[in-house]
């Protein structure tokens, strides 16, 4: 099919549902409670001697009913992060989160008596009858057997999950989705407000080539979340408390990082590794910060112009119109496979992107995967900026990412978060290549600028966050740490990253709480870092090798989903992420940008 011209514009969700108050979706979800209990009159076949063949069934009939809850849970979800000021999609969120975890609480019977009930020899002998796919998979859900609890206490807990934590998040998404933001900025003797309903659309003036932008628009922020400390700051204290008792309490996990650990799969040393490595290499942005200070023609770096541009002229900044953007995106993808720009498209042709800003949107990016038989969602905010093309490129990449490996069950579709950024970080990288080779010498001096500044955001920035989140976790857990206390252990953990190359105002305390991962998915962050590591290293391979060399190996990566260990996969490609060198050659490449920058401006 042949792409049309693409407009802004929102997307069309009745691939999954035509209207959630019709009676088709009702006898929708009353099909899967038949499914569910179709499969429990099934449970007593379940016992040591099952066929190999029963037992796959049981898999499929799984992935079949879980597929369906995907649907009718994604519409939701999708719906609401469209609008996050309705009512009835709030109350759908509600209503679907509740169905689905009733659904779940049902289910628990297979996955509990596959970790606990069957013995090791017949759990050995199903996995290596069953299909191979889902090997891995079932090997990891028996190492997770020591962290599972009874069926009733499972159950309670997804229970109490809707109306507890998940309920909290909610809270959190949409009193941050309500925000105003006011801008005050003075032009000569006048003093002139702007109002912001959008925070995407402030953040963008945090890259504004005017420092009074910058400042004014950091303050604003900084202010609106300080206001709200209160009640944001109860929320995640809550999400901690929650986190210690669910996961270390009852389940026996070692440390709040180690729950995240063992569900990428990772061991707990080779995180450590990452974070240790990022750790010694602070110094190596510090470095760039005290350059880019000099570039600016400032003594020291204030942390409102970061992300100064190295400009004072906007009309040196690219900007693109969105048929544009889409048109460089798709030719990239096109440039280094067919087969990218091919899966890209169908993002479009199906009406699955949502682009416009607009009040009550969910801010950022996201790129929503639901089920192996249909293309991905895709959320932006885009407003024309040359890093709205990237972020397109990377959230495509995620879309690329899934398709690619859709031939796998749902099971064992996802890849495993710390493999989660393996295309769209790549994504990102062919489109400043091919950005590169159309820009003036100035702008091409600019955008690698740019990339050193996305290489802090999402390398160290994201490594910080993660020290920051297990110093939080201790300290209002074992220590009943205030707000304002957790506030001062993120002021100090900026300084020890800065060190002294920036300095940080006090306000700065307040920038935690609009982390929205530290409520979503807490320890999440560390897989920018892990994946934007081994990004560089697998593009490194990609410029030395050629295509026809790498891009079997990179396919093959993409294609496996969660079907392989991380570790094994990886290895296959000659990378070993258990070792120091292999995240510090990652550091190595960032010196050689910087150092590159440096000889730019001379």
């Amino acid at each position: 099919m042949t792409l049309s011209m693409p407009k802004i514009g929102s997307w069309r969700l009745d691939d999954l549902v035509k209207d959630p108050a019709a009676r088709e979706f009702q006898e929708f979800l009353e099909s899967i409670v038949n499914k569910v209990e179709q499969l429990e009159r099934k449970r007593g076949e379940l016992d040591n001697d099952v066929s190999f063949v029963e037992f796959e069934n049981f898999l499929h009939s799984i992935e079949e009913i879980s597929e369906k809850v995907n649907i009718a849970s994604g519409y939701a979800h999708l719906s609401y992060a469209a609008d996050t000021s309705s009512n009835e999609r709030a109350a759908l969120v509600t209503k679907m989160g509740t169905f689905a975890s009733n659904i779940t609480n049902k289910l628990l019977f297979f996955d509990l008596w596959f970790k606990k009930e069957l013995d090791e020899k017949n759990a050995l002998r199903l996995i290596e009858s069953v299909s191979p796919v889902y090997r891995e998979h079932l090997q990891h859900l028996r190492l997770l057997a020591k962290y599972t609890l009874t069926e009733s206490e499972e159950r309670i807990i997804n229970t109490l999950e809707v109306t507890g934590t998940s309920a909290l998040i909610k809270i959190y998404d949409r009193m941050t989705s309500g925000f105003e933001f006011v801008v005050r900025l003075k032009r000569g003797r006048k003093s002139i407000t702007k109002t912001f309903i959008n925070r995407e659309k402030l953040l963008t003036l945090t890259r504004s080539t005017k420092a009074a932008e910058r400042e004014a628009s950091y303050k604003s922020l900084l202010q609106v979340y300080k206001k709200n400390s209160g009640v944001l700051g109860e929320i995640y204290q809550n999400r901690i408390i929650e986190w210690r008792d669910e996961c270390l309490n009852m389940r026996g996990f070692k440390s709040p990082i180690s729950v995240t650990n063992t569900q990428n799969d990772l061991d707990d040393a080779t995180v450590d590794t990452l974070l240790s490595v990022c750790r010694r290499n602070s110094i190596v942005f510090q470095e760039y910060f005290k350059q880019k200070a000099k570039m600016l023609g400032v003594k020291k770096l204030q942390r409102y112009h970061l992300y100064a541009p190295l400009t004072i002229k906007e009309a040196d900044q690219k900007r693109f119109a969105y048929g544009k953007a889409v048109d460089t995106v798709l030719q990239t993808f096109e440039d280094f496979h067919p087969k990218f720009r091919e899966l890209a498209e169908k993002i479009f042709n199906e009406q699955h992107i949502d682009s416009e800003i607009r009040k009550s949107k969910l801010g950022g990016a996201f790129c929503s995967s639901i089920s192996p038989n249909m293309t991905p969602y895709v959320l932006l905010n885009f407003d024309g900026k040359s890093r709205d093309v990237s972020t397109m490129a990377h959230e495509f990449g995620h879309a690329i990412h899934s398709m690619t490996s859709s031939d796998k069950p749902l099971t064992v579709w996802h890849a495993p978060l710390p493999l989660a950024e393996t295309a769209s970080v790549f994504a990102e990288m062919l489109l400043n290549d091919k950005l590169s080779e159309r820009l003036t010498k100035v702008e091409r001096r600019i955008l690698l600028a740019e990339q050193i500044d996305d290489l802090y955001a999402t390398i160290m920035r994201q490594a910080y966050f993660t020290l920051f989140e297990i110093d939080a976790h201790r300290a209002v857990a074992e220590q009943n740490a205030t707000i304002d206390a957790v506030s001062e252990l993120y002021l100090n953990n900026l300084k020890e990253q800065f060190g002294d190359s920036v300095n940080i105002t006090h306000d700065f305390q307040w920038e935690w709480l609009y982390i929205p991962h530290f409520y979503h998915s807490p320890f999440y962050c560390y897989a920018y870092s892990f994946g934007n590591l081994l990004v560089v290293s697998l593009y490194q391979q990609f410029k030395s090798e050629g295509k026809s060399s790498f891009i079997p190996k990179y396919f093959n990566i993409l294609s496996a989903g969660g079907s392989q260990k991380p570790e094994y996969l990886l290895k296959e490609s000659g990378i070993d992420i258990s070792k120091d060198e292999f995240w510090q050659q990652g550091f190595d490449l960032v010196a050689a940008k910087i150092q590159e920058l440096k000889v730019m401006n001379k």
